[in-house]
């Protein structure tokens, strides 16, 4: 991957994070499932291996969370289906 793709990837994560930290009415479930799945691609990101098997498929699992969000945090949405498309071209 290049180096100006994974800093897109860790530039849409910041994102993720950022809205995730300003959403209030996320359940406390689902903010720990995005938060693992997030960590889970910064580890692969940087060479690690991930926590959780959820990363072996992350962008179902990521696009599942961004049509939850669409109604009541678009830009949430919006991030992680940006975050699903990096994923996808660089091969993630």
């Amino acid at each position: 991957m290049s180096s100006s793709n994974e800093e897109s990837l860790r530039d849409l994560l910041r994102g993720v994070h950022e809205r995730l930290q300003r959403a209030d009415q996320v359940d406390a479930q689902t903010r720990e499932s995005l938060t693992a799945l997030v960590r889970d691609i910064e580890l692969k990101l940087g060479g690690g291996a991930p926590t959780s098997a959820r990363t072996r498929a992350p962008l179902p699992s990521l696009e599942a969370l961004a049509v939850r969000f669409e109604a009541s945090h678009p830009a949430l949405a919006e991030t992680l289906l940006q975050l699903v498309d990096a994923l996808g071209k660089a091969g993630i």
